[in-house]
């Protein structure tokens, strides 16, 4: 059985979830919404800066449970409004342009605070490189 890692989620929601585990060299990044250091809402709003912020604790995420943005193989990128997936994009592309992982835009009617834009995942592989 692989080594199994987990990094708190900090959340005092009650739900019982990680923001990430590591199992071996897999590394599994919970859906990150765009939540500022002082626990409110990043750059209402604004689609690009709240994917860059959910970026940003992605990133946290990964440091703790032993990996890097480098290390990134797939994300998720979850819109309230498809039609601003463009500044999600380009978001995506400043952080991953020389890594390109997968990557999925899905829509969803509503996420768990109205005022998020977008919500990320992300899954990374350490052996990567």
């Amino acid at each position: 059985m692989a080594d199994v890692v987990k990094v708190p989620s900090g959340s005092k929601l009650g739900i019982g979830f990680s923001r990430a585990i590591r199992v071996g060299d897999l590394v599994f990044v919970s859906g990150c919404a765009p939540i500022a250091k002082d626990g409110s809402v990043a750059s209402p709003g604004d689609v690009k800066a709240q994917t860059k912020r959910c970026f940003e604790i992605i990133e946290g995420a990964l440091v703790q449970a032993g990996a890097d943005l480098k290390h990134v193989v797939r994300t998720r990128i979850f819109l309230t409004d498809m039609s601003r997936w463009k500044e999600a994009g380009e978001a995506h592309g400043e952080i991953f342009k020389d890594i390109e992982p997968v990557t999925s835009f899905l829509g969803t009617n509503a996420l768990i605070n109205s005022e998020w834009l977008v919500e990320v995942e992300a899954d990374a592989v350490i052996a990567r490189g």
